[in-house]
C-alpha cells in the first residue's frame, strides 16, 4: 500500500510500535517523488497516537488519509490439539480484540479528528474475510475482525451526517497475503513453493474461485456517505 501511493506521488508516513520495520518499507520507497518518513506510534496508546498526528500535521500542515494495518492474533487465542475452546483463557482474547478494535478506533479518533476540521479525508480499516466467513480455530482473530467491520460502518454514516459528506471511511477484508508472520504456513520450507495441503475431492463439487487453493482475493465494501434526500 505506501508502495502504491508512493506510485501516485502521495507523502506516505509509516507509523510503526517498531521504527526500523517502518524505515525498511520507507527504503522501498527511494526514487518515488513524494516526501516519506517513518515514525513512532502505538496504537493502543492514546497519547502516543495523538503525537503521531500532530507530527503528521506538523510536518505536512494536512491529513488526506489515514489507513489502519495494526492487528493480529495471538496463538493463546486459539484453539489446537492442546487447548479446546472451552480452555482458551480470557486475557489472550482480550488483548485480540482490543489489538484489532481500539488499534483501528484510536488512530480514527486523533487522524479522524483533523480530517474534520479539514472538512474531508479518508479512512480506509483493515477488516478480514474472517469477519464474513471464520476460519477454524481462531474465534477472537475472526470476532475482533467482525467488530472492525461493524465499527467501519458506523463511522462511515456518522463522519458524513455530522462533520462532512467529504470524509470518508471504508474497510478492506482480504484473505490470505503472504507476510513474514504466516510464511511458514502458506509455503513449503524445502521449495517456497505452496504446500498442497488442500485438496477437493473430483467427486464432490469443484472449487468455487473465491475458495480455490492459491487464489487470493479482497473485499472492499463500506458506507462513503448518506444518500441525499433533497
Amino acid at each position: 500500500m505506501a508502495r502504491a501511493l508512493a506510485g501516485c506521488h502521495a507523502n506516505v508516513v509509516v507509523l510503526d510500535r517498531d521504527v526500523g520495520l517502518a524505515e525498511k518499507v520507507l527504503a522501498t520507497l527511494k526514487g518515488t517523488k513524494g516526501g516519506h518518513q517513518a515514525a513512532f506510534i502505538d496504537v493502543l496508546d492514546k497519547a502516543a497516537v495523538q503525537q503521531a498526528a500532530d507530527k503528521v500535521i506538523k510536518e505536512y500542515g494536512k491529513i488526506d488519509g489515514l489507513i489502519n494495518g495494526a492487528g493480529g492474533n495471538n496463538p493463546k487465542a486459539t484453539t489446537n490439539p492442546e487447548q479446546s475452546f472451552f480452555d482458551i483463557p480470557p486475557e489472550p482474547s482480550s488483548f485480540v480484540s482490543t489489538l484489532n478494535l481500539q488499534g483501528t478506533i484510536l488512530p480514527s479518533q486523533a487522524f479522524g479528528r483533523c480530517m474534520v476540521k479539514q472538512k474531508e479525508g479518508v479512512i480506509l480499516n483493515i477488516s478480514s474475510m474472517n469477519a464474513f466467513r471464520p476460519l477454524t480455530r481462531i474465534p477472537a482473530y475472526s470476532a475482533a475482525k467482525a467488530a472492525v467491520s461493524n465499527f467501519t460502518q458506523w463511522l462511515a454514516v456518522h463522519l458524513a451526517q455530522e462533520y462532512s459528506a467529504n470524509i470518508r471511511v471504508n474497510a478492506i477484508a482480504p484473505g490470505f497475503f503472504l507476510t513474514e508472520q504466516n510464511r511458514f504456513l502458506l509455503t513449503d520450507k524445502e521449495t517456497g513453493g505452496s504446500p498442497l495441503a488442500v485438496t477437493r475431492s473430483s467427486t464432490t463439487r469443484p472449487w468455487p474461485d473465491s475458495e480455490r487453493p492459491g487464489t487470493w482475493w479482497a473485499r472492499c465494501y463500506g458506507c462513503c456517505r448518506p444518500r441525499r434526500t433533497s
